[in-house]
């Protein structure tokens, strides 16, 4: 055998496994960052989530509120509006 058959066979026989070997830490390395990643986007979303059913809670109740005054007070919203600007004078 010559040199070059020498040393290519060496490539094949340790380069090969030994950057095969790297490649699959390094690519399980970053399958392991992505998930990591994705987990806190999910929490982020999930906080932004809660974040807006309180709000939309807090927005339902007001329109419960101005619904009932429109509805069950409509006669009686004029006479009580006058009640509270004489009691503020």
């Amino acid at each position: 055998m010559n040199g070059f058959t020498l040393f290519m066979l060496a490539v094949v026989v340790v380069g090969l496994p030994v950057s095969l070997g790297i490649g699959s830490e390094m690519f399980k390395r970053w399958l392991k960052h992505k998930e990591t990643m994705a987990g806190a986007l999910n929490a982020q979303a999930a906080e932004k989530a809660a974040q807006y059913a309180a709000h939309v809670e807090r927005l339902e109740a007001r329109v419960r509120v101005l619904e009932r005054i429109a509805t069950d007070r409509g006669a009686d919203l004029a006479e009580t509006i006058d009640q509270l600007r004489l009691q503020a004078n």
